[in-house]
């Protein structure tokens, strides 16, 4: 079969927000209605789509449809493109989000959302109703073209990397915090010294933690680096939400933020404790939450429009 062209003047642009509303929906009735169109003409559009991919994307399964595997790597793709075409058609108008019906893209952790999500939604739906806010959980370990992912969404919400240390990149302050050891408070641990020798031979819960060797290229990774401990980790998980709930109960210990384990620990029966000062040094440093941005949304009004109501909802924190 001859591959299809992918020649721009040979696509029908109008079959990106086809393909972005029926990979999110899985649906092609609601993908319609989502679109603004009738349900013949969404299946007409995943026909088309079909054809100039030579692949389902949609089968039936269960008495709905999943996505092919082909599909799953296109739905992250066509969200940063149209978000993307959005932003290129927007620039240079004017930004009313009273009326706007724009969508914007953040790659956060579920810590942020913990933190800020709250706030933000409450904002979004006060000042800019008919705005559209989609919230990509990111992790630690996250491939290192942080500079052509970024360019294809509004933001990241995450503390400084050296990878992050490039000319097309901007960042403004958003919050502070700070490491501390999570324990359960029945655990024979919380009563101790937490010296690291000791924490070197306790049992970890580790968020984002490297499937091999150590590596420090994380914050928190880096604060136990700091510490000298290198954890003996009995358990894995990609978030930040559920390490206390790992932790209660059992005799193990995580490294967590602050503002996560204020809000959990009463209501899990656990306890905080002060990382342990290295020799004469000062504690493990603290975390800074920064939002992260190409430079080519410098001049977006829009964009500008986020970024502002982004340091107002953080400096309230």
């Amino acid at each position: 079969m001859r591959a299809p062209s992918t020649h721009l003047a040979n696509l029908d642009l109008n079959l990106l927000v086809s393909l972005r509303e029926l990979l999110r929906e899985r649906n092609v009735t609601r993908a319609a209605a989502r679109v603004g169109v009738t349900q013949p003409a969404a299946s007409a559009a995943l026909s088309r789509l079909r054809r100039h991919f030579d692949d389902e994307l949609l089968v039936r399964h269960a008495g709905g449809y999943v996505l092919t595997p082909l599909a799953a790597q296109l739905a992250d793709q066509v969200e940063g493109v149209c978000a993307a075409a959005e932003r290129l058609f927007g620039t240079g108008h004017r930004f009313d989000p009273t009326t706007s019906r724009r969508s914007f893209s953040l790659l956060v952790a579920d810590y942020t959302i913990a933190v800020l999500g709250t706030a933000l939604s409450s904002a979004l739906a006060d000042r800019a109703p008919g705005v559209e806010l989609r919230l990509r959980l990111v992790h630690e370990s996250f491939s290192n073209d942080i500079g052509e992912r970024i360019r294809l969404i509004d933001g990241m919400v995450a503390p400084a990397a050296p990878r992050f240390d490039r000319p097309d990149l901007r960042s403004v302050h958003l919050f502070a915090d700070r490491w501390v050891l999570l324990l359960d408070a029945a655990s024979p641990a919380a009563e101790e010294d937490l010296t690291p020798a000791r924490l070197a031979v306790l049992p970890w819960i580790v968020p984002f933690a490297p499937d091999r060797g150590f590596s420090t290229a994380a914050p928190l990774t880096r604060q136990l680096a700091r510490l000298g401990v290198e954890p003996d980790t009995r358990v894995r998980v990609e978030s930040y939400l559920a390490v206390p709930h790992l932790v209660a109960g059992t005799d193990r210990v995580a490294l967590v933020q602050d503002r996560l384990a204020r809000d959990v620990a009463p209501r899990l029966g656990l306890v905080t404790r002060e990382c342990p000062r290295v020799d004469d040094e000062e504690r493990p440093t603290g975390i800074e939450e920064r939002l992260w941005w190409h430079a080519d949304h410098d001049s977006d009004p829009a964009h500008q429009w986020l970024r502002a109501l982004l340091v107002e909802l953080t400096a309230r924190l």
